[in-house]
């Protein structure tokens, strides 16, 4: 299944600071703007992974493009 989320990136003294907006405890920083859209994707792939093992149900977008 395919999942679309918000990301809001955000410049902080260190690089950048990424988040989903539609699942708020997905959270990430990095030093580029490359390497923090890298580092919320796996954050993203890894909290969907951990929802699916404890049978969580996934946060979904409300957002229609």
């Amino acid at each position: 299944m395919k999942y679309k989320y918000t990301a809001k990136y955000t410049k902080i003294p260190s690089g950048y600071m990424a988040q989903i907006m539609e699942w708020q405890e997905v959270i990430t920083e990095g030093k580029s703007l490359t390497e923090c859209r890298f580092l919320l994707e796996d954050a993203l792939k890894e909290m969907i992974l951990a929802y699916q093992q404890l049978g969580k149900p996934i946060p979904l977008s409300d957002t229609v493009f």
